[in-house]
């Protein structure tokens, strides 16, 4: 956390340093977004609220509400993606390569907003801001988990298989990992829900998980990046514990090392430790595992995966799959997000 001191004219500095000034994201007046733009920047939005296209209609009180939780789960998300030193992109100003984000309502019974990712395309529904309507849909689909995080987690890893994956020097060793993505599709969908296998839990991270290499890709790739952020977190509280290994010294919970050549370790003697405790208080306060997954060691040996991807990608090892800016349809170019 930074403090920051604010002059008259509103232009934000860090309190006692020297450095770069900001102003607040546009979408601070909306109540919808806490971050900054740098001073010189011609951007009102900030680089999270700028991947927004599309949001609910604010005639419905409920709906402002529902924006704000979205857009928080989303800054969350870029939160990490910038720690890790990966590109975020937006569809304005790169439209062959970039992000945009529909957060839609589905405003008549004909209507059905199903979440998902299309060529950087991420649309959510908005009723799974509604806590009790997501919750309603968890149960029903059988989940041990639904979070808006996840959603943007878990979509946002499609996204990345395209850059960092398709066409890439990473797609043998993907798929011997994850699986023969060019496996048609919806019949695998199909088969997943009609069937899926029982024996899941020994190769994947979740039952979903199972049901295509896509959907392999995504799901272990959210997990990494709950990883990453509740290491952090944990590290920067100073969290220990002492008895995670029987007869051992305490463990000192630490953030993962983005420039280790491997996590196999990090994952089994860190990760498994913490969320074993996070898991713990939950109990203790009557609420449910924030973390009901088992990972077994064929998921470690993906997550390691994905780390040295996504460290290849951050030290420019290894070239992403991006077209040129040229290539794309420019998306509109809106002040503010269209409401739907």
């Amino acid at each position: 956390m930074l403090a920051f001191q604010v002059s008259p004219e509103g232009i934000w500095n860090r309190a006692g340093l020297d450095g770069p000034a900001y102003r607040p994201c546009i979408n601070t007046a909306e109540g919808v977004c806490n971050w900054l733009v740098p001073i010189d920047s011609h951007h009102q939005h900030c680089v999270s609220c700028r991947t927004t296209h599309t949001i609910p209609a604010l005639s419905k009180p409920e709906n402002r509400l529902y924006w704000a939780q979205l857009e928080q789960a989303k800054r969350r998300l870029f939160f990490t993606l910038l720690e890790l030193g990966l590109p975020v992109p937006n569809k304005i100003e790169d439209p062959a390569n970039g992000l945009s984000f529909e957060f839609l309502e589905e405003t008549s019974n004909e209507m059905h907003v199903l979440t998902g990712h299309d060529e950087g395309v991420i649309t959510l529904n908005i009723a799974e801001a509604d806590d009790a309507r997501r919750e309603q849909i968890r149960l029903s689909m059988h989940e041990p988990y639904r979070t808006l995080l996840g959603h943007f987690r878990h979509e946002i890893g499609h996204y990345y298989w395209d850059r960092l994956i398709r066409g890439t020097r990473w797609i043998d060793e993907c798929r011997a990992l994850f699986g023969d993505e060019t496996v048609d599709y919806a019949r695998s969908l199909q088969r997943h829900y009609a069937n899926p296998p029982g024996d899941w839990p020994q190769q994947y991270i979740s039952v979903y998980a199972s049901s295509h290499a896509w959907e392999d890709w995504a799901e272990t790739w959210a997990h990494y990046l709950h990883m990453v952020d509740g290491l952090e977190t944990a590290a920067a509280w100073g969290l220990q514990l002492q008895h995670a290994v029987p007869n051992a010294p305490a463990l000192a919970a630490q953030g993962l090392d983005l420039d280790a050549a491997g996590i196999a370790s990090t994952v089994v003697e860190q990760w498994l430790p913490v969320s074993q405790f996070i898991n713990a208080m939950d109990r203790s306060l009557g609420a449910h595992d924030s973390y009901p997954f088992v990972v077994v060691e064929p998921v470690v040996a993906k997550l390691d995966f994905i780390h040295r991807v996504v460290q290849a990608a951050r030290r420019g090892e290894a070239p992403m799959n991006f077209l040129p800016v040229s290539q794309g349809q420019p998306a509109e170019q809106v002040p503010e997000p269209m409401a739907a």
